[in-house]
């Protein structure tokens, strides 16, 4: 009965999105006001009811109900239980009930707390968001059910991807779609303030705290994604420029440029029409990678390839949101004013050009990552790789460090560039003096790792200029939030850097008893040993790295077998094994045995030094960190100014 149950909430919500919808329109065409209050309620309700839903779709994982389709062929009694909970999002139809999940309340979430926008442009945004879950919700119920019962139940489930079965599954598919759909939010806010004409100040605060929550998640999803396929694929790169990586990237772009927009609106009651497409790009970007994942258009380790029927639908979806929100604009883009007036050489200006480099980055992304899929479908195979995205993307990223850099030291509508010149030179002079190392200490270096390295030395003196000459104890948490987050970008630089100049790496045959020098490691290969998981079995290697030091450490990289279950075929994994040291990461792969009379007793073994790797992570953390004391920030500013205001009035009534 749990998954008819779940199905028959999804079934109530979806009502619950249509009378929201139908209510908001109706009132919004001067239908009666009595209308307006449904709304919420709808809202509020129809998030309560996925949730419980989704929370129904986890017991039948946990419980191992194989009668359920979808835990038949995505889990196993043998699973440990995390990997049960987690496979819940591990598949197409979990991860699409999640993405409902979060968007309703999403919703649910807007109806409680938004009491900043008139009722009308709450009304309009409500049911724009409600038009969105109901979309989604017609794509599960008739094109995904998740809770689908088989005729007979097999006796055992096939079980998750065996690449799936890591920790990672249950931090970085929640956090990367909180982030995803928290763009809804904007998207919504952007298609209630169209309808209304409401676009100024008090709609861009009322964004600007889901737009940055949002992007704090993306960047949080991103980060943990990249370590994830960075030690779990065993090839030893941190960024591989697949095309589900690209789609998670360019969400995350469009993000950051209106995360600046609307702040410049929300302060200064300028970019009004921007803000209000950034809003609609972000999410159009998020329903792009849904579709190039669920369509079935690309093979990669990260996509769900299902039939072209579901692709379809998703498309039909996205021709509704996106062509309708690209209408709306166009027909209401004449009402919208900009706002107020500003110089090139100011605050404002230097975040309309970060906002432009951020948009071209993306186009560029994006073009390569749907260009090889229409190539395809007209008959020609074509691959776009590293190269592509190194030289037409690295440059301008480059350059927007520096604009980056420049923005938080320039003054509101106007300023002077004599005084921006004499704000910079303890900045400059750090990427000077990085510079000049590098070129006389770094070896043969390419010269994008070189001018990554010298900009981020430039980032991190210059992103600490907002507190030179401040009080520490009594500087707001926006602004150390926007100086954290900024430091982190030059940590995040530094690290890819260094781990593309000066990277080492070793590929042996290796029996036991060789060693291999790596970086300043020399690696004994001690030998293997079988070894038993919970769910698979594997070859387990005994590495012993020394450093030059006299240090040293025992490494475990394993080969790992998962059987065939119900049918399918069995699986081959590495398990890598890292070895973090101040100055970088020792990453050691374990392959297969050397076959031949010559081979006796050799396994492949790949090594890599990473030097300062793991800044690029840290740096990822230390953005989201900045991002989230900037929003704690601001809901201070906000709880201060509604008690100032309740004060007013009761002096007032007094």
């Amino acid at each position: 009965m749990i998954a008819e149950l779940g199905l028959a909430l999804l079934w109530i919500a979806a009502a619950l999105a249509c009378l929201s919808l139908v209510a908001g329109v109706l009132f919004l065409r001067g239908g009666p006001k009595d209308l307006a209050s449904l709304v919420r309620p709808a809202s509020v309700a129809q998030g309560v009811l996925t949730a419980a839903a989704f929370g129904l779709l986890i017991a039948l994982f946990v419980r191992s109900d194989m009668s359920v389709e979808l835990v038949a062929r995505n889990s196993n009694s043998l699973k440990p239980m995390i990997f049960k909970i987690a496979g819940t999002w591990g598949n197409h139809e979990g991860s699409m009930l999640l993405w409902l999940m979060i968007l309703s309340l999403s919703g649910a979430l807007i109806a409680i707390f938004e009491r900043r926008l008139r009722e009308d442009t709450l009304v309009a945004t409500l049911s724009a968001q409600a038009a969105l879950s109901l979309g989604f919700f017609a794509f599960l119920l008739f094109s995904s059910n998740p809770f689908n019962r088989l005729p007979v139940a097999p006796p055992d489930g096939q079980g998750l991807n065996p690449l799936l079965q890591d920790i990672g599954l249950a931090f970085h598919p929640p956090t990367l779609y909180v982030g995803y759909v928290g763009l809804s939010v904007a998207f919504s806010f952007a298609v209630g303030a169209l309808i209304t004409r409401e676009i100024g100040p008090a709609f861009a605060r009322a964004m600007r705290p889901w737009v940055l929550f949002s992007w704090i998640f993306l960047t949080l999803g991103i980060t943990a994604g990249s370590y994830w396929a960075y030690y779990e694929l065993g090839w030893g790169g941190w960024w591989f420029w697949d095309p589900v990586e690209n789609v998670s990237l360019i969400p995350w772009l469009a993000g950051a440029a209106l995360l600046h927009s609307v702040a410049v609106t929300a302060t200064r009651n300028a970019l009004r029409a921007w803000t209000v497409m950034l809003a609609v790009i972000g999410f159009s970007m998020s329903m792009v990678g849904t579709f190039i994942v669920r369509s079935g258009l690309l093979t990669s380790v990260h996509s769900f390839a299902v039939d072209p029927e579901r692709g379809t639908f998703l498309l039909a979806l996205m021709a509704i949101y996106i062509g309708g929100a690209l209408t709306l604009f166009a027909v209401r883009a004449g009402s919208v004013a900009e706002g107020k007036k500003f110089a090139l050489l100011s605050r404002e200006g230097s975040l309309v050009i970060n906002n432009l480099l951020l948009t071209t980055i993306l186009a560029l992304v994006l073009l390569g990552t749907l260009y090889p899929i229409v190539a395809e479908a007209m008959g020609e195979k074509i691959s776009v790789g590293p190269p592509y995205y190194n030289k037409v993307a690295g440059p301008l990223a480059l350059i927007l460090c520096l604009v980056m850099v420049a923005g938080p030291l320039l003054a509101w509508r106007r300023d002077d560039g004599k005084k921006l010149w004499s704000r910079l030179p303890m900045a400059v002079f750090a990427g000077a003096l990085v510079l000049v190392l590098l070129v006389i200490f770094g070896g043969k270096v390419g010269i994008l790792p070189l001018l990554g390295m010298t900009v981020a030395g430039v980032v991190a003196v210059a992103s600490l200029a907002p507190l030179w000459g401040r009080n520490l104890r009594r500087t707001p948490l926006p602004t150390w939030g926007m100086v954290i987050a900024h430091f982190g970008v030059a940590v995040a630089l530094a690290g890819m850097g260094a781990e593309s100049a000066f990277i080492k790496e070793k590929l042996v045959a290796a029996k036991p008893g060789d060693v291999v020098k790596v970086g300043d490691f020399e690696v004994r290969f001690e030998g293997v040993k079988p070894v038993a998981g919970p769910n698979y079995t594997a070859i387990e290697g005994t590495l012993v790295a020394t450093t030059s030091g006299g240090g040293s450490h025992v490494m475990k990289p394993e080969s790992r077998m998962f059987p065939g279950l119900m049918g399918t075929a069995p699986t081959e994994t590495n398990e890598a094994a890292l070895l973090t040291r101040p100055g970088g990461q020792l990453y050691a792969v374990l392959g297969q045995p050397v076959v031949g009379a010559d081979g006796a007793g050799r396994y492949q073994l790949r090594l890599w030094w990473k030097p300062l790797v793991w800044w690029i992570w840290l740096g990822g953390a230390l953005i989201a960190i900045g991002a989230a004391l900037s929003m704690l920030g601001r809901a201070q500013l906000l709880t201060l100014w509604r008690a100032r205001r309740a004060r007013k009035e009761e002096g007032r009534w007094k």
